[in-house]
């Protein structure tokens, strides 16, 4: 089969690579269409290997069909499937333990699934179980018009949640708002902390970091819980721990990537209950910015480091 591999020089190649071998509790996927994400990005840059037993090339998330499934499974040869993979997306099969595959959702193409189990699993373990955010309370989400943002966006409004999100551009905070945003500020224009003052939230949902961490993690309502998942805007913050002590503030780190199997499967599982049925009654939604054929993969990537993308950039493989 062919894969995407980086080569010594970080350009991408469209190489011939073994077949999967899959394991007897695995299924063996053709893939159709595998969306991007920034650890892609990271890791096409030496800075985030793939956890051990996934394929050395990129992709996190994928949807196809199902070529071979162990004997016993609830999934069948032909099935369309979306999958939260450890790495290996970018390529024309994979294999993936079977707690890791959901159906497509009714009414949705390749392209669309496969831009849903990083984004939706990500939001979920992040809000629901590690933050656990409750109908009534309110989150920050930053970066809203990413791929990760727009799910969360709609995640914690689906779970009942006010949304203050932070975009970049007017384009940005009209598809947000679109998505149920509540509080929609600019960070190039509008002053976060003074918004913050005004709306005090329960929980964050944090991809930013560095210096603005610092600087806003004492606004948060008494209880609250911020969950760091990326360092976007810095690794170094200067907090003043006497708010943290009086209010009974979490700083959460996370990310789901190293999560455990068992937790993964949590996750999938959990998403494919509360909100894959969402998906088919349109009350979720997903949100493309483009989809181009996987031989463009590093125009793709331009997209997201150029920060252009309002939702998913999704690699087109058959």
């Amino acid at each position: 089969m062919y894969a995407m591999k980086v080569d010594e020089n970080r350009a991408m190649r469209w190489t011939v690579v073994p077949d999967p071998a899959p394991e007897p509790d695995e299924i063996l996927l053709e893939i159709h269409a595998a969306a991007l994400n920034r650890a892609d990005l990271l890791q096409r840059a030496g800075k985030y290997p793939p956890p051990p037993g996934w394929p050395e090339w990129m992709g996190l998330e994928v949807a196809g069909t199902v070529l071979a499934a162990p004997r016993g499974s609830r999934r069948k040869a032909g099935d369309r499937v979306c999958a939260l993979l450890g790495g290996g997306g970018y390529a024309e099969k994979a294999a993936v333990p079977e707690e890791l595959v959901l159906p497509v959702p009714e009414g949705l193409s390749m392209a669309e699934a496969a831009s849903l189990p990083e984004a939706f699993a990500t939001s979920y373990l992040n809000l629901v179980i590690e933050a656990g955010l409750k109908a009534g309370e309110t989150v920050l989400i930053q970066a809203g018009a990413s791929g990760l943002g727009i799910a969360a966006i709609q995640l914690a409004k689906a779970f009942g949640a006010k949304v203050v999100t932070t975009v970049g551009s007017e384009e940005k905070a009209r598809v947000v708002r679109s998505l149920g945003a509540d509080v929609v500020v600019n960070r190039r224009t509008d002053d976060l902390g003074g918004i913050l003052d005004e709306n005090p939230v329960d929980a964050v949902l944090d991809c930013v970091g560095g210096a603005a961490l610092g600087r806003h993690i004492e606004k948060l309502a008494p209880g609250g819980r911020w969950v760091l998942i990326a360092t976007l805007g810095g690794e170094f913050a200067e907090i003043s721990l006497r708010p943290i002590l009086k209010r009974g503030l979490r700083l959460i780190g996370s990310t789901l990537r190293s999560r455990p199997p068992e937790m993964k499967a949590r996750i999938l599982r959990e998403l494919g209950e509360r909100l894959w049925p969402k998906f088919a009654s349109k009350e979720l939604r997903p949100v493309i910015h483009a989809v181009m054929p996987v031989r463009r993969a590093e125009e793709a990537h331009a997209i997201l480091e150029r920060n252009e993308n309002i939702g998913k950039v999704v690699l087109e493989i058959r």
